[in-house]
């Protein structure tokens, strides 16, 4: 299972294969920027900062552009971890998911 480290945060989320950055980020209970989540619109665009991705459908050149592509950004709502990865998204950027999901199961039930 590779792995996703989101810096400056240093969140580090396990993505299963074939799964997005975005969609490992919301399975393990973060929300990170996005909006289409289909790579058209190129709001998600971060840096990735060490490792690699892949994209399993064709990126639109005015989402990602060649020259995006070759200053190291990426669209993490497509984009699929060929290995570990870091990827570099502003601070504001990744933030804990309100509602149910996996965090949810660490609540303490005696708390209540």
């Amino acid at each position: 299972m590779p792995l996703v480290t989101v810096a400056p945060a240093g969140t580090t989320v396990g993505v299963r294969s074939g799964e997005t950055i975005v969609e490992g980020l919301r399975r393990a209970g973060w929300r990170s920027r996005y909006r289409c989540r289909r790579g058209g619109c190129g709001i998600c665009k971060c840096r990735v900062l060490s490792g690699a991705v892949t994209y399993p459908v064709p990126v639109a050149e005015s989402a990602l552009s060649a020259a995006d592509r070759a200053a190291g950004l990426c669209l993490p709502c497509q984009a699929v971890p060929l290995g570990d990865v870091v990827v570099e998204q502003r601070e504001r950027d990744l933030r804990p998911m309100l509602a149910s999901g996996p965090r949810t199961a660490f609540r303490n039930p005696e708390k209540r």
